[in-house]
């Protein structure tokens, strides 16, 4: 099958749309599909051998978060040519409501078009404001994913019509087979995230940092991401600054070395969140997982019977249940095992044949994916030739 994926964001930033547009671009074309990857990247961004460039991306305020999306004539022109080149038999739209490539693709195309929903969002009048513009284009999709009950629901209320829920996929393989680091053990807890991006909750758990030293004074918290580091611990007291280790941005492979190192996991997230990724790598690894109490992180941890809980932005729970895990080798062993389990739904031996199965529904009996003449860009917004 001759495959087309339309990533939103852009491929020189990493994110968790990003790597899984790219871990299923490479799951398919493990199985022996011809995959092609359309993203933003910047001109000098290596890319891998399957992934086109539709390019430079501009930073936009979206989602509690700064996405640096592509949008444009330019763009739309790189959008059709790509579609031209392709001869796809369907093409994987991911966020298609955002103002970036799939809108994009969606009003360039016809043919089999399945879209992925990855967003969970409050309802906004921006969003009932665009719809007028949206719904030609997202009336084209053929088949609709979420990657959760709470991306499903966003879709629903934002944007009407349904989709069926797979989840993001994860090598699971990948993260349980890395070798720890012994530097990063011993009394050690996780966090993975953007430093400076607020809804990532790093400051909840600077907050807590103070009170789970008190207890457990040998405890290290290893922190990887990029972000002003100095800012992260400006309110921390300056003795305790030395039990904090900025790791900065981290390949793959030492992702994975992180995770099956620590004794604790913590997701302190306050929002923004419609899956949760870094827990799903983190129970692939062998970590034990302790979250903030998201409807999304609750649904991957299986109602919190694969991992721990606490209630969103308080930092006195979060050090009190720290405290009680770090010192429960019992418990820590426990949802070690039952993350362990659990996880092997996130594969994607799982996901990536749910994904196959939807691709085969819309394809079956379709002609091939072609430019759609009709709604092109300029036509979009009345800029169209005679």
């Amino acid at each position: 099958m001759r495959i087309g994926i339309v990533c939103p964001y852009s491929w020189d930033v990493p994110g968790g749309v990003q790597f899984h547009i790219r871990d299923l671009a490479e799951h398919l074309i493990a199985l022996g599909h011809q995959v092609s990857v359309l993203a933003p990247a910047d001109d000098d961004t290596p890319l891998p051998p399957y992934a086109v460039s539709a390019g430079r991306a501009v930073p936009v305020p979206y989602n509690g978060s700064v996405a640096r999306l592509n949008f444009g004539f330019l763009s739309a022109a790189r959008v059709r040519r790509w579609l031209h080149d392709g001869g796809f038999d369907v093409i994987h739209i991911h966020e298609p409501a955002s103002p970036s490539l799939g809108l994009l693709a969606c009003w360039a195309a016809q043919g089999p078009i399945v879209a992925t929903f990855h967003t969970s969002n409050p309802r906004s009048r921006a969003m009932i404001a665009a719809y007028p513009i949206l719904q030609p284009a997202l009336e084209k999709i053929s088949a609709r994913i979420a990657v959760s009950e709470y991306a499903r629901r966003t879709l629903v209320e934002h944007l009407g019509g349904d989709a069926v829920v797979i989840p993001n996929g994860v090598d699971v393989g990948f993260f349980a087979g890395a070798e720890p680091n012994p530097a990063w053990q011993g009394g050690t807890i996780g966090f993975i995230g953007r430093i400076d991006e607020p809804r990532k909750g790093l400051p909840t758990l600077m907050k807590a940092l103070p009170k789970i030293l008190a207890e457990r004074p040998e405890t290290r918290l290893l922190v990887a991401g990029r972000g002003d580091q100095q800012e992260a611990v400006e309110n921390l007291p300056e003795q305790m600054r030395g039990s904090v280790e900025f790791l900065g941005m981290v390949s793959d492979e030492d992702k994975a070395r992180l995770l099956r190192s620590v004794d604790l996991y913590v997701a302190p997230n306050t929002g923004g969140e419609s899956f949760g990724i870094i827990l799903v790598e983190a129970m692939s690894a062998g970590a034990p997982v302790l979250a903030s109490d998201l409807d999304a992180f609750r649904q991957v941890l299986d109602q919190g019977a694969a991992g721990d809980l606490f209630p969103i932005e308080d930092a006195d729970a979060l050090a009190a249940s720290a405290v009680q895990l770090l010192g429960d080798p019992q418990r820590l062993a426990e949802l070690r095992s039952l993350g362990s389990r659990h996880v092997q739904r996130f594969d994607w031996s799982a996901v990536g044949a749910e994904i196959l199965s939807v691709y085969e529904t819309v394809t079956a009996g379709a002609a091939s994916v072609a430019a759609d003449e009709r709604t092109g860009f300029r036509a979009r917004f009345g800029l169209a030739r005679d």
